[in-house]
């Protein structure tokens, strides 16, 4: 019994360093981050609190610390789901590949390798509100999806990169589409240019998910309900895209097209 309480603690030690390491590599280089790192400072300071014994400063920091769970919660809703999903212990034979799980691991493929290379780009992902009258003054391909010609449209040689693509479902509908200029762009660092700003108008004008590749540092940004997250990971690229264009319901099957425009 001695024995089994001196190893309960090195335990516990033990996964709490096992979780704290997947939620920092998770949000690592991400807008979640800072949060993160100020909720971590408010614990900080509730524990001084309580140790110091300031029942006042104890209840007010109490109150922040319910309110910001709650925040956690409601604003990363899609980054948590994916990191949730990724503890799942069954092997992948198991999980069923849909015809979007395997277009969103093309794209994702295509915008991390433009990404690696330093080669600017803006995608647009067509949800509910159509994109037509962007498209229509832009060239149209109206191909199907494939890395090959995403990643080749981008290319500086070509006459196309200047300018975003727009996919709707599995088609790549237009290419050097010019999208509105977010007229806000507090958000934005002042290292992005004119391509994060078309991706955040976009954004703010439209329920379209517009992802951006910067040219000079190599990150990749999404842009989505007129808020831009910058420095995404490939898994929380993929749990945004999935929270926004996943099937309501498991009972029926929705095709990719379905997805994107229902």
């Amino acid at each position: 019994m001695e024995f089994v309480k001196l190893i309960i603690p090195l335990i516990e030690v033990g996964i709490l360093t096992v979780l704290l390491n997947y939620l920092l590599g998770f949000f690592w280089n991400t807008r979640a981050m800072d949060l993160i790192v100020g909720f971590l400072v408010i614990l900080a300071l509730f524990a001084l609190a309580n140790w110091l014994h300031l029942p006042v400063l104890q209840k007010i920091l109490l109150g922040i610390v319910e309110v910001l769970v709650l925040a956690v919660l409601i604003i990363f809703q899609p980054e948590l789901r994916i990191a949730l999903s990724r503890l799942s212990f069954k092997g992948k034979k198991f999980q069923e590949t849909s015809e979007f799980d395997r277009l969103l691991e093309h794209l994702t493929n295509s915008v991390y390798r433009l990404a690696e290379r330093h080669i600017g780009a803006i995608i647009v992902l067509e949800n509910q509100d159509s994109l037509e009258e962007f498209a229509n003054r832009a060239v149209m391909i109206n191909g199907d999806f494939s890395s090959e010609l995403l990643e080749s449209i981008f290319v500086t040689s070509t006459p196309l990169h200047d300018g975003a693509v727009i996919l709707r479902g599995s088609t790549l509908v237009a290419a050097s589409v010019i999208l509105p200029l977010a007229d806000d762009t507090s958000q934005l660092a002042k290292t992005m240019g004119t391509r994060h700003r078309a991706a955040l108008g976009i954004a703010e004008s439209t329920d379209a998910l517009s992802i951006v590749v910067s040219e000079e540092s190599g990150k990749v940004s999404i842009a989505r309900e007129g808020m831009m997250t910058r420095g995404v990971k490939p898994d929380r690229f993929k749990g945004i895209a999935r929270s926004i264009f996943s099937p309501p319901s498991p009972k029926r099957h929705f095709s990719l097209r379905e997805w994107l425009t229902r």
